[in-house]
């Protein structure tokens, strides 16, 4: 299986990147953004991943969650090139009667064994979590 993009410079340091149809604008500027930048995009990436796992993997246990949340926040190596050397994700599930127990599994499984980008990331530096439960009723 192969992954395609299709990427074209706007001017400055603006490129719309289009993927699946969708079309993304990336700004490496530290002026008015006008997108994300590509490395926040792929932080972006590792929560989506991640994200999609986890959901899933609860679907399959059978624990029902209302909401998810994933924060990440990533240091980056300071000589070129700069890559993320730690990440830390914080996931905030809500709903009501979460078991901590699958959460847990849940996210281990994602970040350990299916989530390819946690895979790629991981190969630079770790990847840590947290997570917190809000019980709503």
């Amino acid at each position: 299986m192969k992954h395609k993009v299709s990427t074209e410079w706007k001017g400055k340091e603006l490129f719309d990147s289009t993927v699946n149809g969708h079309t993304i604008r990336i700004d490496a500027s530290n002026e008015n953004l006008e997108g994300p930048s590509p490395k926040r995009l792929l932080l972006s990436g590792l929560a989506g991943c991640s994200g999609i796992d986890v959901v899933s993997t609860l679907k399959k246990m059978r624990v029902p969650i209302e909401g998810l949340e994933i924060d990440v926040e990533a240091g980056l190596s300071k000589e070129h090139p700069k890559v993320y050397n730690h990440i830390n994700m914080h996931f905030r599930f809500k709903g009501s009667g979460i078991n901590p127990k699958k959460v847990v599994k849940a996210i281990e499984l994602s970040l350990d064994q299916y989530c390819g980008v946690a895979g790629m990331l991981r190969k630079s530096g770790p990847i840590e979590y947290t997570y917190e439960i809000i019980d709503i009723d």
